[in-house]
């Protein structure tokens, strides 16, 4: 009765040694070592090129040459250049006709409007800044203008801003951030609907 355990005992430990001889120290799988001009080829690196596409296209019925395929895809070989890196953003600029941002700052200075402390951040339109997507931006601390490619995009944010814009053709005034009564958003934007 003996005998049963220690033959299982001794195949389990043969069973054991036949697999842990599988996962050895071989020095194909190094990372440093090269493969061998002998190993087949699922038994290389993953690093390793895979082998050039044939130039001619075997005709139907012929047997293919070469090493057996590895049931990896081949990506097909482009011969046109990618692009190295993104092309570099180009800011927006205004439709023709609609007034610049600095032309709006001057009309309400000529109507006795405050308009202390203006501040090009134009940069902000770009992707580097908010990202507004903007052609000009002209900021006091009373209201800050905006001039759009499009009016497609000056609707957009004046919806966005609600009841704190106002919007004239492609040029959006701002009252975000700042304490500008009532009375005198009404008369800024007056002056704006009087610009054309």
């Amino acid at each position: 009765m003996t005998s049963a355990p220690r033959t299982l005992t001794v195949a389990a430990l043969l069973v054991l040694a036949t697999a842990l001889a599988g996962c050895g120290d071989d020095t194909d799988d190094r990372a440093d070592s090269a493969p061998s001009a002998s190993a087949p080829v699922w038994a290389t690196p993953a690093e390793s090129t895979p082998p050039a596409a044939p130039s001619v296209t075997p005709s139907p019925g012929a047997t293919p040459s070469g090493p057996p395929r590895t049931g990896r895809p081949t990506p097909p070989v482009t011969s046109e250049a990618r692009p190295s890196r993104t092309p570099q953003f180009v800011m927006p600029t205004r439709s023709a006709g609609a007034p610049g941002a600095r032309q709006v700052m001057d009309a309400f200075r000529a109507a006795k409007l405050p308009v202390s402390g203006v501040r090009d951040r134009s940069v902000d339109c770009g992707p580097n800044g908010a990202g507004l997507g903007c052609a000009e931006l002209l900021v006091t601390d009373t209201v800050s203008v905006y001039v759009f490619p499009d009016e497609a995009n000056a609707v957009n944010r004046a919806d966005m801003w609600g009841a704190d814009a106002y919007r004239k053709g492609t040029v959006v005034l701002s009252y975000l951030g700042t304490t500008t009564s009532t009375e005198q958003r009404r008369r800024y934007e007056a002056v704006l609907a009087d610009l054309g």
